[in-house]
């Protein structure tokens, strides 16, 4: 019988595995065990057992990660009351903005977007239902930080550093918590091309009854149009009125 300490190590390995399938969008035996510095005989055994469970699929010798993920994410965020009342409000951002709208919770210290909705001038941007963000380069992020206890805000930064994205990324701690101590003071956060060049963003936090964080919101389009009051005024405005709806009806309903 197999040691925990193996088993351990053998399930670290499976996921690892499918990182890097992810990271590399498919790809081989030999690919995958180049990626993660492990032998091709250990990638191989963990890639037909995550097969033959359903977990990947293989198409010509190249793995890929599976629908089944799809499944298993679907049934989680179903089950969580602040996507059923955010989705209709990001929604309704985006069509009154006509830019990209998002919601988005705290997991492991990053970012996850749960909902986003496109409105009729909105940019392609990767972003997608279920992708992950570092807080610190991102309004959404920003505004999540700023309503975190500070002891929980260093265990972030510990964890997941600061990487820089762009020329305009933070970088220093204090110069973060510096900016977290406005967006508190503001009530919302701005991302100034942050994350990615050209791209602006506002975001709102959602917050409980009891004061604890629940969930941000946010608008994102490009500098040409995210500017001005349109950037200081309007778009924090809505969201903020957006967030107080779904506040509401997390209380009430």
């Amino acid at each position: 019988m197999p040691s925990q300490e193996n088993t351990i190590t053998a399930t670290r390995t499976s996921f690892r595995v499918l990182e890097a399938l992810k990271r590399l969008d498919g790809a081989g035996v030999t690919a995958v065990a180049t990626e993660l510095d492990t032998a091709k005989s250990t990638v191989h055994n963990h890639l037909r057992t995550l097969e033959d469970e359903g977990y990947v699929t293989c198409e010509g010798g190249t793995y890929r990660v599976s629908l089944r993920f799809l499944e298993l994410g679907e049934y989680t965020r179903n089950r969580m009351d602040i996507y059923e009342k955010a989705r209709p409000e990001v929604d309704s951002l985006a069509e009154e903005t006509g830019e990209m709208a998002n919601a988005a919770v705290e997991e492991h210290g990053e970012g996850v977007y749960i909902t986003r909705a496109e409105g009729t001038q909105a940019v392609s941007v990767d972003t997608y239902a279920g992708k992950r963000v570092k807080l610190h380069c991102t309004a959404l992020g920003k505004t999540i930080l700023a309503q975190l206890p500070e002891q929980r805000v260093d265990a972030i930064l510990e964890t997941h550093g600061l990487p820089k994205r762009t020329e305009n990324t933070i970088t220093d701690a204090d110069e973060l918590k510096d900016e977290l101590g406005e967006i508190r003071d503001r009530g919302y956060a701005y991302d100034r091309e942050e994350r990615l060049p050209g791209l602006r963003c506002v975001a709102a936090p959602v917050v409980a009854d009891d004061g604890n964080l629940i969930a941000a919101l946010s608008v994102s389009g490009p500098t040409t149009r995210i500017k001005g009051d349109r950037f200081h005024e309007e778009i924090p405005e809505l969201l903020r009125s957006s967030a107080n709806v779904i506040e509401i009806n997390l209380a009430y309903s």
